[in-house]
């Protein structure tokens, strides 16, 4: 019986320590932007990811804190790292593309890059005062 759980054992520490595929999401929007034009403000950035919200909660993905970081390129492109609450979220493959959008029709911005990434998890921290505030209504 002991070599049993002992078997059973070891298969349940592989297991736990094999690494899973995490799928991969990615959105590109927009264009390059003409010679000469002004690159966008950050703030009209952030209002425009401000738009999209997860329709599973009421809260836009930037005050959830599912933004990691907006990078700002001088030519007017921006890259985007988002995460999702989980890697099974029904709207996984929406939302990027839908922050890609929005960000896109910024004025100032040429091509809007998303990707999805998982690290660090996200946690309830992660949300803004505004965001935890759309909590505490609900």
């Amino acid at each position: 019986m002991t070599e049993n759980n002992n078997e059973n054992e070891a298969q349940l520490l592989e297991a736990m320590t094999q690494k899973t595929d995490t799928p991969e999401y990615k959105a590109t929007s927009g264009e390059p932007l003409g010679e000469g034009c002004e690159k966008a403000p950050l703030e009209a950035i952030i209002n425009a990811i401000r738009q999209v919200y997860d329709p599973e909660i009421p809260i836009n993905v930037y005050d959830m804190g599912l933004i990691y970081n907006i990078n700002q390129k001088e030519n007017g492109d921006v890259d985007i790292d988002m995460t999702l609450t989980a890697p099974g979220c029904p709207v996984a493959g929406v939302l990027p593309a839908q922050v890609a959008d929005m960000v896109a029709g910024v004025e100032g911005v040429g091509v809007s890059n998303v990707k999805v990434v998982w690290e660090p998890q996200w946690t309830i921290e992660r949300m803004t005062e505004e965001g935890r505030a759309m909590i505490d209504l609900f």
